[in-house]
């Protein structure tokens, strides 16, 4: 599959990139990519919620009404549950909610992610750029010349380069992430995925497992 190469200015080079089928042309699965994101969403929980049971409320530990003879219900501790200011039933404790996930399902879901968006050609390919200093401005510029402005994006770097990203730090619909930490959820959660040219032997060569 080939997709031309366009600069920042969002015209064309006159280069063409071809993708990998092996990444960007697979038989999607769309059971790897549920898995993965939900792994991915569940590794952000922090899991600290917490409810204190009847042994931990603070309260008077006397019995409240003698056991028989009032026509009612026996009770026997202000922090029991069935009343006002007791503890809670089986309330939530702190947890992790992380959970295993193999290599190959990982791999094929980012691949079945990449796959969707080839399909939807919502993967645009720009040529290599960096900024100076951090200039939010010129990442507008960019992103309207690339007419996604309106659309929430993902830029994917084939290494670190911290002057862009300050630059998109303050824009709600960007982000940036580098080739080696791309994962499927960023994937799937951007309208459109601009690669930059350099990123894409570096895509292949980490996703092709």
């Amino acid at each position: 599959m080939e997709i031309k190469v366009l600069n920042t200015a969002g015209q064309e080079t006159g280069r063409t990139v071809t993708l990998d089928e092996q990444i960007f042309g697979i038989e999607p699965s769309d059971h790897a990519i549920y898995l993965d994101v939900k792994q991915i969403l569940a590794n952000k929980r922090q899991g600290t919620h917490s409810a204190k049971e009847r042994g931990e409320v603070s309260g008077s530990t006397r019995k409240l009404k003698k056991q028989k003879g009032t026509g009612t219900a026996r009770a026997g501790s202000v922090k029991s549950p069935v009343f006002r200011g007791g503890g809670r039933v089986f309330g939530p404790r702190p947890r992790t909610y992380d959970f295993k996930l193999n290599k190959k399902v990982k791999s094929l879901a980012r691949k079945s992610a990449l796959t969707y968006k080839a399909l939807e050609e919502s993967i645009l390919v720009i040529e290599d750029f960096a900024f100076e200093t951090p200039k939010t401005r010129e990442m507008v510029q960019i992103s309207n010349n690339l007419k996604i402005n309106d659309k929430k994006s993902l830029f994917v770097l084939p290494e670190e380069n911290k002057n862009i990203y300050l630059s998109s730090r303050n824009l709600q619909a960007v982000s940036v992430v580098t080739a080696s930490e791309l994962n499927t959820y960023q994937i799937l959660n951007a309208k459109k995925v601009v690669v930059l040219e350099s990123s894409v032997s570096k895509i292949e060569e980490l996703f092709k497992i």
